[in-house]
């Protein structure tokens, strides 16, 4: 970070200020760091804290940035690190701990979210997103992107993206006008009964997946045989690589479509994977962290989703996810492994926990999938006659592509089945709405 001021001022952007003086230049730009992997987001807290307590910035963020400081917080890799319940509740705690940094400060935080269209990388409802957010983090501004297919989705129509900039107006006022001693009030007492409970379950879950993703032999050959990655990568219509390094491995993949990948093929695990495990597990265990009983357990999980708007909206967005999940469409994919052995495998350590996540999805909240969003539930059925057979095509689509031996990507132009290919990719995407 302080590297960037030095660049700034060798470059002319800002001029050096005389340590002893308060005649702060306005010139040049706000240096705002993006803490996104999970360690990262562990120790944002004490990298702004050491930042912010160098005389120099102190000098200039009262002056030139006339108090505020913004920091930037990743959805997509945080996932694609840990999985989906420890990288919301990693941003959480990251959250809660910047805002009591700045708060001691003196200085006043502008959170800028990287949220991506999937609920894996922080989509969904940016009225609840923004609502669920811990108290002081908000205050009258907030930052956050508008990605993919998304931006179509929202804004192409003047009267829709007025109504949705009016959401997110509506949410960030309303999340700032509570009074700030009652709402640490309630924040307290909530990360007091439940905070415990989200720890353990977030590591029984970041456990779950990263056994899943990084330790099962053979993944990484089933994730690209089975999902249309690598005519992802091969198609323009991303802003930058697949990957980082010329490698297939999953390390390397980009997070953007390693979960557009999932969602393509209708597994979408990216957006429930390890949750059921951890919700299992904490009712039946607890460890140190839990209630005496698993019903008493139970009970609690019950009681945070009542009373705690950040736990409900995860289970909110979950719950979108598992419905627009169709393993049946899935399992088609996986027959596009060679290997039948790894293909069983696999698909079934997936099969097996999305079952659970979707039977302790209704244990803990008290109704099945949709039960209670009639509008959506009819939405995704009229969506999915349509949906439907564009999955079942793009599997055959695949394999012929594949079977033919030709490349993902033509310097010259796509072949045919490659523009089949990625007609579907769009169709897909479009019918899903929040998958990339």
């Amino acid at each position: 970070m302080l590297e960037v001021l030095v660049l700034q001022q060798e470059t002319g952007l800002i001029r050096p200020a005389a340590l002893d003086s308060q005649d702060i230049d306005a010139d040049g730009l706000m240096v705002v760091p993006l803490f996104e992997t999970i360690p990262d987001l562990e120790r944002a807290p004490e990298i702004m804290s050491a930042w912010l307590d160098l005389p120099e910035i102190q000098r200039r963020v009262a002056g030139a940035q006339n108090g505020v400081q913004e920091v930037m917080l990743g959805y997509s890799d945080s996932n694609k690190d840990g999985g989906y319940l420890t990288s919301n509740w990693s941003l959480y705690c990251a959250e809660r701990l910047l805002a009591q940094a700045f708060l001691e400060r003196g200085v006043k935080l502008r959170l800028f979210h990287g949220r991506g269209g999937s609920v894996a990388r922080g989509g969904g409802s940016s009225f609840d997103a923004i609502m669920a957010q811990p108290p002081g983090t908000v205050n009258g501004q907030i930052r956050l992107t508008e990605q993919g297919e998304v931006i179509q989705g929202k804004y192409k129509n003047a009267e829709v993206g007025r109504w949705h900039l009016e959401n997110i107006v509506a949410a960030t006022l309303e999340s700032s006008v509570v009074p700030g001693d009652s709402a640490a009030a309630v924040e307290d007492s909530n990360m007091a009964r439940f905070g415990a409970a989200l720890n353990y379950m977030s590591e029984v879950a970041q456990r779950c997946y990263r056994e899943l993703v990084y330790g099962s032999a053979g993944f990484t050959d089933y994730f690209f045989a089975s999902t249309p990655i690598l005519e992802i990568a091969g198609l323009n219509i991303g802003s930058r690589p697949a990957a980082r390094k010329a490698d297939q491995s999953i390390e390397n993949l980009r997070a953007i479509p390693w979960g557009f990948s999932w969602a393509q093929c209708r597994v979408m695990l990216t957006g429930w994977y390890g949750v059921g495990s951890a919700m299992r597990s904490y009712i039946d265990d607890g460890g140190t962290a839990g209630l005496a009983t698993a019903e008493s357990r139970l009970q609690e999980l019950r009681e945070m989703v009542k009373c705690w708007p950040f736990f409900r909206t995860l289970l909110s967005n979950m719950e979108q996810v598992l419905a627009k999940t169709d393993l049946g469409i899935g399992r088609k994919y996986a027959g596009l492994v060679p290997d039948s052995d790894l293909r069983d495998r696999i698909f079934g350590k997936i099969e097996e926990e999305f079952e659970l996540t979707r039977s302790m999805f209704t244990l803990v909240t008290g109704h099945d999938l949709l039960a209670h969003d009639d509008i959506l539930r009819a939405a995704l059925s009229q969506r999915f006659a349509y949906i439907d057979p564009l999955n079942h095509l793009q599997v055959e689509l695949l394999r012929r592509h594949r079977e033919a031996g030709e490349p993902t990507a033509y310097a010259d132009g796509e072949s045919g089945i490659q523009r089949a290919i990625h007609m579907t990719i769009n169709g897909v995407a479009a019918g899903l709405r929040n998958s990339g």
